[in-house]
């Protein structure tokens, strides 16, 4: 297949991902407010799923990669820089934080503020999805019309829509408290991952003519990513846990382990 019909393809996987986040606004369709129990269950569901997929699908895949080029320092460096971006990109954008609450009331030029800041929590899952397309059309795959879908890139895509529903439900918990329509729940959830799939294309471009980079690549996507777990996912799913009984340790580890559950058999079909 040619370049553009592969990099249509992983746009498309992207953008599954994104509109996955629309998902999580349709409770709101049969219910009037979601319960902090069920929230924190499922911040811990999506932290186990983004955990479990980084580290038995992109970590364990880079890996291998570093381990055919002799070479555990690209892998490493690529988690450092995962990390580090994540971290950098935060403290940038850490005079601007804004309350899905915003969408409705900003501008053209607020939006598109709100975009970019949006960018440093969805680009690294995008980026994630990209590399997972790596061997895209190589042996080894699932036939998908014309396409060889690499196995590792049907794991990532499902783990990233199922974890970015928790994220569609935690955005559109205030727009329902504004009376913000249904249907317009789903679309900002979903314009809250818009970065994913042009972060999947471009990682996958990336990791197509620099292939000796491609341990790095697998490295920078479980790096952000856990990076954003631990800094972000279990700290919300904590404070909204905070008023429950035992401060909602419990629901936050049974979602992990359902998380993790779910996961970790995929990654080693």
């Amino acid at each position: 297949m040619g370049t553009l019909a592969n990099l249509t393809l992983v746009f498309v996987a992207g953008f599954i991902t994104a509109l996955a986040t629309g998902i999580g606004a349709l409770p709101f369709f049969f219910i009037s407010e979601v319960s902090d129990r069920l929230q924190v269950g499922l911040w811990g569901l999506a932290s186990g799923i983004m955990i479990s997929a980084s580290t038995f699908g992109l970590i364990l895949e880079g890996m291998a990669e570093a381990d055919g080029r002799g070479d555990y320092l690209l892998m490493v460096a690529g988690l450092a820089a995962g990390v580090v971006l994540v971290i950098v990109a935060n403290r940038i954008i850490s005079d601007h934080h804004f309350d899905p609450r915003e969408y409705e009331e900003a501008d053209f030029q607020k939006l598109v503020l709100i975009l970019g800041i949006l960018t440093v929590h969805s680009f690294p899952e995008g980026v994630a999805v990209g590399v997972s397309f790596a061997e895209l059309n190589l042996a080894g795959g699932l036939s998908f019309g014309p396409f060889v879908v690499p196995l590792l890139a049907i794991f990532m895509t499902v783990a990233i829509s199922i974890h970015n529903v928790p994220e569609g439900l935690a955005i559109s918990i205030p727009l329902r408290s504004m009376g913000v329509s249904n249907w317009k729940m789903v679309w900002w959830a979903v314009f809250s991952s818009l970065p994913q799939p042009i972060g999947a294309v471009l990682a996958f471009y990336f990791v197509r003519i620099a292939k000796e980079f491609l341990p790095a690549g697998f490295g920078f996507a479980a790096g952000a990513m856990i990076y954003l777990v631990l800094s972000e996912f279990v700290p919300e799913a904590l404070e909204k846990g905070s008023g429950l009984p035992g401060r909602g340790h419990r629901e936050l580890v049974t979602g992990l382990v359902v998380g993790f559950a779910v996961m970790v058999p995929l990654a080693f079909l």
